[in-house]
């Protein structure tokens, strides 16, 4: 008996090493992409460009994932940092939920997994753009997300800005100093803002006339070592925060990945009903990273309907025991069961479908 339990500590242990030596570049990767969106995005212009329709916004969100190549270890510091920017929270989650899997890296290597079986390449991508701009968009009816989000993330969001009158906004444009913030007077009718000099610190003055060919004022180089700074702060403290979450969570995925029989799981696998309720529970447990999850699924293609096979390459990069530990430093623990059954529902209805009808 005390053999047995060693080996399964010993495989616990390997599996719990495996998982962190798996993820933790992808979560670098994340969190450097986090700390770079602080650094070159302004959060205005950003918004700016969004659709400003829920549906829309949540589809545009979702797709913006195809422009970061993380997974569901590193999409959430750079969830984490548009929300903290003032994107709306369709955009955020169905980049958050979508991101993971619509991407370069892990549409190729699905690809090359299950080459001979293109439809579930298709279908995956398919299935997961749209169960993130679904969820996405049911988010939208909440118009104040801060109740649903943790206290230090509610408080680094952005309180929206009254709209202006048409009188009040001429008089603003007429008159800068009436505007909030704070300026600085550089020249005959020369009121700057300061947040411009943060937004464009290498730009000088447009009325600095006498330095125009002259190197930048120290002003500059002291604004510069201060986004730096900020910069590195804000990579280290994301590192901090969510790296513990993420030994955790791999502890627990492992430990629950030994302790459950597999011979059971394996003999759910024809049911059309059973296979999904099967892989969803799988998917959630074993906490695969989706850019090798292919290749996991593809050792269970012989013995389990495809819609099943579906059922895990979607919903597992969505929620698994690793992305809520990670989740959780983002949202309160309602919010997380909220994404978790519907994306669950989602998934499970479309990959019911195509156990019944597509074989």
């Amino acid at each position: 008996m005390q053999p047995a339990l060693t080996n399964q500590l010993n495989n616990a242990f390997t599996l719990f090493l495996s998982l962190l030596v798996e993820a933790i570049p992808f979560l670098l990767l994340g969190v450097l992409f986090s700390g770079l969106l602080l650094w070159f995005v302004d959060e205005n212009k950003l918004v700016s460009h969004l659709p400003r329709h829920p549906l829309l916004g949540a589809f545009a969100g979702s797709l913006v994932g195809f422009l970061f190549p993380v997974c569901e270890c590193g999409n959430v510091p750079v969830a984490r940092r548009l929300l903290m920017q003032g994107v709306p929270a369709p955009v955020a989650i169905g980049f958050l939920l979508a991101a993971p899997t619509i991407n370069p890296v892990v549409i190729w290597s699905t690809w090359t997994a299950f080459r001979d079986r293109p439809e579930i390449v298709v279908l995956r991508v398919v299935f997961s753009l749209v169960t993130a701009t679904i969820i996405g968009w049911v988010f939208s009816v909440q118009k104040d997300l801060r109740p649903l989000l943790q206290p230090a993330i509610a408080r680094a969001i952005p309180i929206p800005k009254p709209e202006l009158s048409e009188k009040e906004l001429a008089a603003a444009k007429t008159s800068p100093l009436l505007q909030s913030g704070t300026f600085i007077l550089s020249g005959p009718g020369g009121a700057v803002p300061l947040e411009s000099l943060l937004q464009e610190d290498r730009k000088p003055l447009k009325t600095d006339k006498i330095e125009k060919s002259s190197k930048p004022s120290p002003l500059f180089h002291r604004v510069s070592q201060e986004r730096l700074g900020l910069l590195l702060d804000t990579i280290i403290q994301e590192l901090r925060e969510l790296g513990g979450v993420l030994v955790i969570g791999s502890a627990i995925a492992a430990i629950i990945q030994v302790a459950a029989p597999r011979e059971l799981i394996l003999n759910l696998g024809q049911g059309p009903v059973s296979s999904i309720l099967a892989m969803l529970l799988l998917a959630a447990v074993v906490s695969i990273c989706s850019t090798v999850d292919a290749f996991f699924a593809l050792s269970f293609a012989a013995t389990f309907t495809s819609g099943s096979l579906l059922a895990f390459l979607v919903f597992g990069p969505m929620i698994d025991l690793k992305g809520i530990g990670l989740m959780l430093s983002i949202f309160r623990g309602r919010a997380i069961i909220y994404l978790m059954v519907l994306a669950a529902q989602l998934t499970f209805l479309m990959t019911l479908v195509v156990n019944l009808y597509l074989g």
